[in-house]
C-alpha cells in the first residue's frame, strides 16, 4: 500500500538515468576527481535532477569524513560558553560541517569516554577548557584532530585567552584604589586556567610587594559563592579576584545577604564579562574575553587542519578590564 511517502533516491538509480555503473557513481559523488569531467558533470547534473541526498553513514564510509565536528565543554549551563557555542556554530556551518555539543559534567573521565566512543563519527573536535591531563590529550590528538580552547599543550593547537593578562590589570586596579589584603578566589582544582589565573595574580601582586593568598579551590558553578563569599570574609581581605563570573555573582547574593557592602566594606572582580554580569547587583567589574572569536579561531584552526592547510599552533586573544560598580576605595 502506498503511503504518499516518496521513496529515497539511490546511486542505482543515477545509474539507470546515466547508463553507467553503480561504481563509477560512487565514485562520481565521493571522488569526482577518479572519473572524467563529462562522466562526472552528467552523473552530478542527473543526482540534481533526481533530487539526490546522500546517506550521511555510506558517505562518510566513501570519503572517510562525516562532515561533523564536536564542541566539547565542561558545563553547557555555564554562561561562558554560551559565545563559544555560537562562534564555532556560525563558523562550522559557513565551512560546511555540522556540529555537535557534548557536555562532559565537568568530569575529564566523561570527557575522554565520550570522544572515545564517538570519535568515528567526528571528523574532529574543540574542547573548551578541557579538565584532561596534557599527557591523555596528546594521546587523545593522536586519534582525532584537536583543537583546545583556554588549554596550552604542546603539540596540540590552541586557541588561549589571555586572562593572566587581565589579572594583572586588575590587581593593577584594585592597588589604585588603596586595595593591599587581596585574595584570590580559587576555581576548580584540575582546571588550567584557574591555575593560570593564580600564577598571574602571584606575579602581580609581588610586583607591589604584596603577599598573594587564595581561598578555595571551590566547585565551578553560581552555588560555590556562598562558600567563597564566608571564605573571603574569613581571611579579612578587604578585595578580591574570583575565578569566573559565576563565583563572582554568588558571592555579590551572600554578601548582601550578610550585610556586607559591595564596594564600600569588600570590591569583588570576577572573569570573563558572561551574560549577566553587567546587571548583577552591583554590576560586576570583570574581565571581557572575546570568547565568542574564541570559538570561530578554534575552527578555524581545525578546519586548516583537516584540509591539510598551513596550521598556526597556538593563537593567543588578548583581554581587557571592565570597570562597573563592584570595586571601589579601600575603606
Amino acid at each position: 500500500m502506498d503511503d504518499g511517502r516518496r521513496r529515497p533516491v539511490t546511486i542505482a538509480d543515477i545509474a539507470a538515468a546515466t547508463g553507467v555503473a553503480t561504481s563509477t557513481v560512487s565514485r562520481a559523488l565521493s571522488r569526482p576527481g577518479r572519473v572524467s569531467a563529462a562522466t562526472r558533470e552528467r552523473i552530478q547534473a542527473a543526482a540534481r535532477e533526481l533530487d539526490y541526498v546522500p546517506h550521511p553513514t555510506a558517505r562518510a564510509l566513501a570519503s572517510g569524513r562525516t562532515g561533523t565536528v564536536a564542541l566539547v565543554v565542561s558545563d553547557v549551563t555555564n554562561p561562558f560558553y554560551f559565545g563559544m557555542i555560537r562562534g564555532t556554530q556560525q563558523q562550522l556551518k559557513a565551512a560546511g560541517y555540522a556540529h555537535l555539543l557534548i557536555d562532559t559534567e565537568d568530569s575529564g573521565e566523561h570527557e575522554i569516554e565520550m570522544l572515545h566512543t564517538m570519535r568515528r563519527s567526528l571528523d574532529g573536535a574543540i574542547l573548551g577548557a578541557s579538565r584532561l591531563p596534557a599527557r591523555s590529550l596528546v594521546a587523545l590528538a593522536d586519534e582525532i584532530p584537536l583543537v583546545t580552547v583556554n588549554r596550552n599543550v604542546r603539540g596540540v593547537p590552541s586557541v588561549v585567552i589571555d586572562t593572566p593578562a587581565g589579572i594583572a590589570q586588575a590587581v593593577e586596579h584594585l592597588v589604585s584604589l588603596g586595595h593591599r589584603d587581596i585574595v584570590y578566589v580559587s576555581g576548580p582544582q584540575q582546571s588550567w586556567s584557574n591555575q593560570a589565573r593564580w600564577q598571574a595574580m602571584k606575579a602581580a601582586l609581588e610586583r607591589h610587594k604584596l603577599g598573594a593568598q587564595r581561598v578555595g579551590p571551590f566547585p565551578s558553578g553560581r552555588g560555590s559563592g556562598t562558600a567563597a563569599a564566608d571564605a573571603v570574609l574569613n581571611s579579612g581581605a578587604t578585595a578580591c579576584v574570583a575565578f569566573n563570573d559565576l563565583f563572582a555573582i554568588g558571592m555579590l547574593t551572600r554578601l548582601r545577604e550578610r550585610g556586607v557592602r559591595v564596594p564600600a566594606d569588600l570590591s569583588v572582580v570576577g572573569c570573563d564579562d558572561i551574560f549577566g554580569a553587567d546587571f548583577s547587583n552591583p554590576p560586576l567589574t570583570t574581565l571581557t574575553a572575546p570568547i565568542e572569536q574564541a570559538g570561530r579561531v578554534a575552527v578555524s584552526l581545525l578546519v586548516s587542519r583537516l584540509e591539510h592547510q598551513p596550521l598556526r599552533r597556538a593563537v593567543v586573544l588578548p583581554t581587557y578590564l571592565t570597570v562597573r560598580d563592584s570595586t571601589g576605595p579601600r575603606r
